[in-house]
């Protein structure tokens, strides 16, 4: 991303950034860099955002009290019994994250690779980042006996890690950690003491219905701040809404009324429009359950498809298991993508986007090792361009073969098993002379 000057800009905002300017410019790009749920907008949202513009005033920090409630009937219905009082929107759960990093006491421990907005926020809180390889069969959470041996040796390093962040489902890599291992690791939280943040924002699009969820609060009660909102799974990403829920008992309403103080004096309250559409949404009326289970069918479908494309083109990838992410790693190619130039994780990201016209972004931005020849993969822009094709997608029985879509896979397919492909250059200059 070398020909953009914004080097303070989150990279996959950066990234987005420049794949509109080059569009503008004329370039044809499949654009795979960028987590943003490309569906239009369900029409009874619509309907709610018009019937809250009277609500005007800024009312209660935390937010009103019938969209409070509405989310703590969400959270309870999850089998984790809220009261209103836990609950505190946010115009996204960004700010909460970061109002969470401000008020926490401790350092971050983040499991490597993780959504990239996390570190940034913990350098301009002034934490330290203590980074934990993944699971093999998972990502959003870091290894267990990893996690105890990181915070250890943290803390013999004079650093004070408290704060750990889990992400269920997880964005890079799309997969879901399962109970055994959410139960492993609050062990070793309550053990370490550290305060769980549960980013559960894709919780509702996992592909599988009968996939189990358990969330950290139901383990760790006590211990556990959950994080949710609407950008992902009702593609709201541009009306800002996000939760989050504060365990109850003393020590969850002192944090809560931390949060809620730093709010407002940053964002005063949820815009009163956006909490009119957030208690509709988080009462789950029947209509837009039905909504989400369609968009998640869609969201797993294409990113199976995706998937099968990168099996095929030689890279490892765990199979998508929620939302619309995968996490390849082209290591098995190492030697063919070194006859491309290719060597690290950020000559991948440039090569596919120059050579092939597809945006991914490169696993470094998401505090991977740079030299591994790791990506992320988002598969929810292949929908269409237009709310009409994005409406022909969801009601299709096979969105994979819709021109639209199809299209687009054909140009991943190709730029992918590419790869392996030594160029023409190369394979001269390997001859004996």
């Amino acid at each position: 991303m070398t020909e953009h000057s914004d080097r303070h800009v989150s990279p996959n905002m950066a990234l987005d950034q420049l794949v509109a300017r080059r569009r503008a410019e004329g370039a044809r790009i499949v654009h795979l860099g960028f987590g943003e749920s490309g569906l239009p907008v369900f029409p009874p949202l619509v309907e709610r955002l018009t019937a809250g513009a009277g609500r005007n005033g800024y009312g209660p920090v935390a937010g009103a009290p019938d969209v409070r409630a509405a989310v703590a009937g969400y959270f309870s219905r999850r089998g984790t019994p809220t009261d209103p009082e836990q609950v505190v929107m946010a115009p996204g759960s960004k700010p909460l994250l970061m109002a969470l990093q401000q008020v926490l006491p401790g350092d971050l421990v983040l499991p490597a690779p993780a959504w990239n907005t996390y570190a940034p926020q913990a350098e301009l809180a002034g934490k330290a980042v203590v980074r934990v390889p993944i699971p093999a069969e998972c990502g959003g959470v870091p290894e267990p006996a990893a996690l105890r041996a990181a915070v250890r040796a943290a803390r013999a390093a004079g650093r004070r890690p408290g704060i750990l962040v889990l992400t269920l489902p997880d964005n890079p890599t799309g997969t879901l950690a399962g109970p055994r291992l959410v139960t492993e690791l609050c062990a070793v939280a309550a053990e370490e003491e550290l305060t769980v943040v549960s980013d559960e924002i894709y919780r509702d699009l996992v592909h599988d219905p009968a996939r189990p969820f358990l969330s950290p609060a139901e383990v760790l009660p006590e211990r556990t701040i959950v994080l949710t909102g609407l950008s992902k799974n009702l593609a709201l990403g541009g009306w800002r809404i996000g939760a989050a829920r504060f365990p109850a008992g003393a020590w969850g309403r002192a944090v809560r009324d931390r949060v809620t103080g730093y709010a407002s004096e940053v964002w005063s309250t949820l815009a009163g429009p956006m909490q009119e559409v957030a208690a509709y949404a988080f009462a789950e009326p029947p209509e837009l359950r039905a909504h989400l289970a369609a968009s998640t069918r869609l969201h797993g479908a294409v990113a199976r498809a995706v998937h099968r494309i990168v099996l095929d083109s030689g890279a490892d990838c765990r199979a998508p298991q929620a939302g619309f992410y995968l996490y390849p790693d082209y290591g098995p190619l190492r030697e063919e993508l070194a006859a491309h130039g290719v060597g690290d994780s950020a000559g991948l990201q440039h090569h596919l986007l120059d050579r092939a016209g597809i945006a991914v972004l490169a696993g470094h931005h998401l505090g991977d090792d740079p030299g591994a020849l790791r990506l992320r993969i988002a598969t929810s822009k292949l929908y269409g361009e237009t709310a009409a094709e994005q409406w022909q997608a969801l009601e299709s029985a096979d969105p994979a073969a819709l021109p639209q879509v199809a299209r687009q896979l054909d140009v991943i397919e190709r730029g992918l098993c590419a790869l392996a492909v030594a160029p023409r250059g190369a394979r001269a200059a390997q001859r004996p002379a």
